[in-house]
Protein backbone atom coordinates (compact mmCIF):
# COMPACT_ATOMS: atom_id res chain seq x y z
CA UNK A 1 0.00 0.00 0.00
CA UNK A 2 1.21 3.39 -1.18
CA UNK A 3 0.74 6.92 -0.59
CA UNK A 4 -0.01 7.17 -4.18
CA UNK A 5 -2.76 4.35 -3.63
CA UNK A 6 -4.54 6.55 -1.27
CA UNK A 7 -4.42 9.67 -3.33
CA UNK A 8 -5.79 8.00 -5.67
CA UNK A 9 -8.53 6.40 -3.77
CA UNK A 10 -9.69 9.08 -2.33
CA UNK A 11 -9.97 11.32 -6.08
CA UNK A 12 -11.97 8.09 -6.90
CA UNK A 13 -14.36 8.44 -3.98
CA UNK A 14 -14.94 11.63 -4.72
CA UNK A 15 -15.57 11.55 -8.50
CA UNK A 16 -18.98 9.95 -10.52
CA UNK A 17 -16.64 7.34 -12.29
CA UNK A 18 -13.38 6.57 -13.33
CA UNK A 19 -12.11 7.95 -16.34
CA UNK A 20 -13.85 11.81 -14.28
CA UNK A 21 -10.95 10.47 -12.03
CA UNK A 22 -8.11 9.64 -14.11
CA UNK A 23 -8.43 13.15 -15.47
CA UNK A 24 -7.74 14.83 -12.05
CA UNK A 25 -4.83 12.96 -11.51
CA UNK A 26 -3.64 13.18 -15.00
CA UNK A 27 -3.22 9.16 -15.44
CA UNK A 28 -4.71 6.83 -17.74
CA UNK A 29 -8.12 5.59 -16.94
CA UNK A 30 -6.63 1.73 -16.97
CA UNK A 31 -3.39 2.94 -14.87
CA UNK A 32 -5.59 4.18 -12.33
CA UNK A 33 -8.05 0.98 -12.39
CA UNK A 34 -5.46 -0.74 -12.06
CA UNK A 35 -3.76 0.60 -9.05
CA UNK A 36 -7.22 0.44 -7.30
CA UNK A 37 -7.95 -3.68 -7.85
CA UNK A 38 -4.37 -3.70 -6.23
CA UNK A 39 -5.16 -1.82 -3.73
CA UNK A 40 -8.29 -3.89 -3.34
CA UNK A 41 -6.24 -7.16 -3.07
CA UNK A 42 -3.86 -6.03 -1.12
CA UNK A 43 -6.18 -4.58 1.96
CA UNK A 44 -9.01 -7.64 0.81
CA UNK A 45 -11.32 -5.19 0.91
CA UNK A 46 -13.97 -4.06 -1.95
CA UNK A 47 -13.08 -0.57 -2.12
CA UNK A 48 -15.59 0.65 -4.98
CA UNK A 49 -18.74 -1.41 -6.80
CA UNK A 50 -18.15 -0.50 -10.41
CA UNK A 51 -21.73 -0.64 -12.36
CA UNK A 52 -22.80 0.79 -15.55
CA UNK A 53 -22.96 3.99 -13.99
CA UNK A 54 -19.73 4.84 -12.76
CA UNK A 55 -18.45 4.10 -9.67
CA UNK A 56 -19.85 4.19 -5.86
CA UNK A 57 -18.07 3.66 -2.32
CA UNK A 58 -18.94 0.23 -0.56
CA UNK A 59 -19.66 0.93 3.07
CA UNK A 60 -16.45 -0.51 4.12
CA UNK A 61 -14.93 1.53 1.86
CA UNK A 62 -16.16 4.80 3.73
CA UNK A 63 -14.50 3.35 6.45
CA UNK A 64 -11.11 3.11 4.17
CA UNK A 65 -11.33 6.17 2.66
CA UNK A 66 -11.94 7.60 5.70
CA UNK A 67 -8.36 6.73 7.43
CA UNK A 68 -6.85 7.30 4.22
CA UNK A 69 -7.77 10.82 4.39
CA UNK A 70 -6.48 10.89 7.77
CA UNK A 71 -2.55 9.46 6.59
CA UNK A 72 -2.69 11.77 3.67
CA UNK A 73 -3.45 14.88 5.55
CA UNK A 74 -1.04 14.06 8.05
CA UNK A 75 1.73 13.34 5.48
CA UNK A 76 0.47 16.75 4.30
CA UNK A 77 1.33 18.39 7.42
CA UNK A 78 4.70 17.05 7.62
CA UNK A 79 5.46 17.73 4.29
CA UNK A 80 4.32 21.44 4.35
CA UNK A 81 6.11 22.09 7.54
CA UNK A 82 9.17 20.30 6.76
CA UNK A 83 9.66 20.02 3.22
CA UNK A 84 8.06 22.98 1.62
CA UNK A 85 8.71 25.35 5.26
CA UNK A 86 4.75 26.38 4.69
CA UNK A 87 2.89 27.10 7.74
CA UNK A 88 -0.43 25.34 8.17
CA UNK A 89 -3.37 25.69 9.94
CA UNK A 90 -4.30 22.62 12.01
CA UNK A 91 -7.77 21.57 12.02
CA UNK A 92 -10.51 21.11 14.34
CA UNK A 93 -14.27 19.81 13.68
CA UNK A 94 -17.29 18.78 15.83
CA UNK A 95 -20.51 17.27 15.03
CA UNK A 96 -23.64 17.73 17.58
CA UNK A 97 -27.24 17.72 18.32
CA UNK A 98 -29.06 20.85 18.41
CA UNK A 99 -27.72 22.04 22.31
CA UNK A 100 -26.72 25.35 22.63
CA UNK A 101 -24.28 24.64 24.95
CA UNK A 102 -22.27 22.94 22.99
CA UNK A 103 -22.11 25.50 20.36
CA UNK A 104 -21.04 27.85 23.40
CA UNK A 105 -18.32 25.60 24.13
CA UNK A 106 -17.14 25.92 20.82
CA UNK A 107 -17.16 29.70 20.77
CA UNK A 108 -15.02 29.94 24.13
CA UNK A 109 -12.79 27.40 22.44
CA UNK A 110 -12.62 29.09 19.53
CA UNK A 111 -11.86 32.55 21.36
CA UNK A 112 -8.88 30.48 23.38
CA UNK A 113 -7.02 29.23 20.72
CA UNK A 114 -7.93 32.18 18.24
CA UNK A 115 -8.19 31.35 14.20
CA UNK A 116 -4.53 32.63 12.80
CA UNK A 117 -3.25 28.87 12.92
CA UNK A 118 -6.20 26.83 13.28
CA UNK A 119 -9.24 26.19 11.12
CA UNK A 120 -12.31 25.47 12.44
CA UNK A 121 -15.85 23.86 11.84
CA UNK A 122 -18.93 22.74 13.68
CA UNK A 123 -22.14 20.77 12.46
CA UNK A 124 -25.40 20.95 14.10
CA UNK A 125 -27.38 18.50 12.31
CA UNK A 126 -29.31 14.78 12.71
CA UNK A 127 -28.34 12.57 15.08
CA UNK A 128 -27.17 9.57 12.41
CA UNK A 129 -25.16 12.29 10.67
CA UNK A 130 -23.40 13.15 14.18
CA UNK A 131 -22.24 9.26 14.30
CA UNK A 132 -21.89 8.83 10.56
CA UNK A 133 -18.98 12.26 10.84
CA UNK A 134 -16.97 11.10 13.73
CA UNK A 135 -16.91 7.40 12.13
CA UNK A 136 -15.79 9.21 8.88
CA UNK A 137 -12.96 11.36 10.59
CA UNK A 138 -15.16 14.49 9.14
CA UNK A 139 -15.32 15.38 12.67
CA UNK A 140 -12.89 14.38 15.83
CA UNK A 141 -15.45 14.76 18.45
CA UNK A 142 -19.68 14.41 18.34
CA UNK A 143 -22.34 15.36 21.02
CA UNK A 144 -25.27 13.35 21.56
CA UNK A 145 -27.47 12.23 24.35
CA UNK A 146 -28.58 8.36 25.26
CA UNK A 147 -31.05 7.22 27.83
CA UNK A 148 -32.78 3.99 28.35
CA UNK A 149 -34.73 4.12 25.62
CA UNK A 150 -32.15 4.44 22.88
CA UNK A 151 -29.12 3.18 24.77
CA UNK A 152 -29.36 -0.20 23.40
CA UNK A 153 -29.72 0.62 19.90
CA UNK A 154 -26.71 3.57 19.73
CA UNK A 155 -24.51 1.55 21.28
CA UNK A 156 -24.77 -0.73 19.30
CA UNK A 157 -24.28 1.21 16.20
CA UNK A 158 -20.92 2.71 18.04
CA UNK A 159 -19.97 -0.40 18.34
CA UNK A 160 -20.26 -1.86 14.52
CA UNK A 161 -18.89 1.56 13.67
CA UNK A 162 -15.54 1.74 16.22
CA UNK A 163 -16.43 4.44 18.37
CA UNK A 164 -16.59 4.96 21.96
CA UNK A 165 -19.21 7.42 24.01
CA UNK A 166 -18.13 8.95 26.86
CA UNK A 167 -20.20 10.41 29.49
CA UNK A 168 -20.25 14.60 29.99
CA UNK A 169 -23.23 15.16 31.91
CA UNK A 170 -26.34 13.87 33.41
CA UNK A 171 -29.31 16.16 33.28
CA UNK A 172 -33.57 15.90 33.62
CA UNK A 173 -35.79 16.81 31.32
CA UNK A 174 -37.12 20.38 30.62
CA UNK A 175 -39.63 22.02 28.62
CA UNK A 176 -37.88 25.00 26.77
CA UNK A 177 -40.56 27.49 25.86
CA UNK A 178 -40.42 31.61 25.15
CA UNK A 179 -41.52 33.53 28.28
CA UNK A 180 -44.65 34.79 26.74
CA UNK A 181 -46.22 31.33 26.76
CA UNK A 182 -49.23 30.97 29.23
CA UNK A 183 -47.26 27.52 30.73
CA UNK A 184 -43.77 29.43 31.57
CA UNK A 185 -44.51 30.95 35.01
CA UNK A 186 -44.98 27.15 36.41
CA UNK A 187 -42.19 25.90 38.50
CA UNK A 188 -43.19 22.21 36.77
CA UNK A 189 -45.48 21.17 34.03
CA UNK A 190 -47.03 17.88 33.26
CA UNK A 191 -47.42 16.31 29.29
CA UNK A 192 -51.21 16.76 29.92
CA UNK A 193 -51.13 20.35 30.50
CA UNK A 194 -48.75 20.80 27.08
CA UNK A 195 -51.37 18.59 24.91
CA UNK A 196 -52.78 21.61 23.76
CA UNK A 197 -49.73 23.14 22.41
CA UNK A 198 -47.57 21.96 19.40
CA UNK A 199 -44.29 19.87 20.04
CA UNK A 200 -41.61 20.91 18.30
CA UNK A 201 -39.09 18.54 17.05
CA UNK A 202 -36.04 18.42 14.87
CA UNK A 203 -36.34 16.09 11.58
CA UNK A 204 -34.06 13.62 11.34
CA UNK A 205 -34.66 12.85 7.54
CA UNK A 206 -33.91 9.36 6.23
CA UNK A 207 -32.80 7.90 9.97
CA UNK A 208 -36.78 9.22 10.81
CA UNK A 209 -36.34 5.78 13.93
CA UNK A 210 -37.89 7.01 17.24
CA UNK A 211 -34.46 5.76 18.48
CA UNK A 212 -32.51 8.93 16.61
CA UNK A 213 -34.98 10.93 17.73
CA UNK A 214 -33.62 14.39 19.34
CA UNK A 215 -36.18 14.89 21.77
CA UNK A 216 -36.91 12.33 24.70
CA UNK A 217 -40.61 10.96 24.94
CA UNK A 218 -39.98 10.28 21.08
CA UNK A 219 -42.62 7.39 21.25
CA UNK A 220 -45.13 9.42 23.12
CA UNK A 221 -48.61 10.13 21.27
CA UNK A 222 -48.44 14.28 20.76
CA UNK A 223 -51.83 15.97 20.11
CA UNK A 224 -49.84 18.34 18.25
CA UNK A 225 -46.25 17.68 16.29
CA UNK A 226 -44.48 19.85 14.19
CA UNK A 227 -41.07 18.52 13.20
CA UNK A 228 -38.27 20.95 11.65
CA UNK A 229 -34.74 21.10 10.07
CA UNK A 230 -33.17 24.42 12.31
CA UNK A 231 -33.24 25.46 15.88
CA UNK A 232 -33.97 29.31 14.22
CA UNK A 233 -36.96 27.90 13.11
CA UNK A 234 -38.13 26.00 16.37
CA UNK A 235 -37.40 29.30 18.42
CA UNK A 236 -39.83 30.88 15.83
CA UNK A 237 -42.22 28.94 16.10
CA UNK A 238 -42.17 29.13 20.17
CA UNK A 239 -43.01 32.55 19.49
CA UNK A 240 -45.48 32.05 16.85
CA UNK A 241 -47.20 29.46 18.19
CA UNK A 242 -46.52 29.12 21.55
CA UNK A 243 -44.63 25.77 20.93
CA UNK A 244 -42.21 23.81 23.06
CA UNK A 245 -39.48 20.99 22.72
CA UNK A 246 -38.26 18.75 25.42
CA UNK A 247 -35.10 19.81 25.90
CA UNK A 248 -31.64 18.91 28.85
CA UNK A 249 -32.59 22.17 30.89
CA UNK A 250 -29.03 23.54 30.13
CA UNK A 251 -30.00 27.60 29.63
CA UNK A 252 -27.65 29.51 27.51
CA UNK A 253 -29.08 33.16 27.16
CA UNK A 254 -25.35 34.23 25.33
CA UNK A 255 -26.52 33.22 22.26
CA UNK A 256 -30.29 32.36 22.54
CA UNK A 257 -31.09 35.67 24.42
CA UNK A 258 -33.23 36.10 27.08
CA UNK A 259 -36.74 35.73 25.52
CA UNK A 260 -36.71 31.82 26.45
CA UNK A 261 -37.19 29.91 29.26
CA UNK A 262 -36.64 26.00 30.49
CA UNK A 263 -39.27 25.03 33.03
CA UNK A 264 -38.76 21.20 34.84
CA UNK A 265 -41.28 18.51 32.91
CA UNK A 266 -42.91 16.43 35.91
CA UNK A 267 -41.12 12.78 34.69
CA UNK A 268 -37.94 10.65 36.64
CA UNK A 269 -36.70 10.44 32.72
CA UNK A 270 -32.91 11.15 32.70
CA UNK A 271 -30.52 11.51 29.57
CA UNK A 272 -27.08 11.61 29.61
CA UNK A 273 -25.40 13.61 26.91
CA UNK A 274 -21.85 12.68 26.37
CA UNK A 275 -19.22 12.80 23.54
CA UNK A 276 -18.25 10.38 21.00
CA UNK A 277 -14.43 9.46 19.43
CA UNK A 278 -12.91 7.13 17.21
CA UNK A 279 -11.64 4.32 19.44
CA UNK A 280 -8.00 4.23 20.00
CA UNK A 281 -7.27 7.76 19.22
CA UNK A 282 -6.02 10.42 21.04
CA UNK A 283 -7.98 13.64 21.19
CA UNK A 284 -6.13 16.40 19.32
CA UNK A 285 -5.57 19.41 21.83
CA UNK A 286 -8.33 20.99 20.34
CA UNK A 287 -10.33 18.68 20.92
CA UNK A 288 -9.81 18.34 25.20
CA UNK A 289 -9.82 22.25 24.97
CA UNK A 290 -13.45 21.80 23.65
CA UNK A 291 -14.24 18.90 26.41
CA UNK A 292 -13.02 21.03 29.10
CA UNK A 293 -15.52 23.95 27.88
CA UNK A 294 -18.52 21.54 27.43
CA UNK A 295 -17.67 19.67 30.88
CA UNK A 296 -18.26 23.82 32.89
CA UNK A 297 -21.70 23.08 32.02
CA UNK A 298 -22.35 20.10 34.67
CA UNK A 299 -22.88 22.19 37.11
CA UNK A 300 -26.33 23.69 35.47
CA UNK A 301 -27.17 19.86 34.69
CA UNK A 302 -29.57 17.91 37.28
CA UNK A 303 -30.75 21.06 38.95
Amino acid sequence: MTLTQLKYAITVASSDSMNEAARVLFISQPSLSAAMKDLEEETGVQLFRRTNRGVQVTPEGEEFIGYARQVVEQYQLIESKYIQKEKIKKKFSVSMQHYTFAVNAFVEMVKQFGMDEYEFAIHETKTYEVIEDVKNFRSEIGILYINDFNQKILTKLFTEFNLEFHEILKCHIYVYMWKGHPLSDQEEVTLEELAEYPCLAFEQGENNSFYFAEEVLSTYEYKRLIKADDRATLLNLMVGLNGYTLCSGIMCEELNGTDYCAVRLHSDEIMTIGYLKRKGTALSELGKKYLEEISKYKDRALG
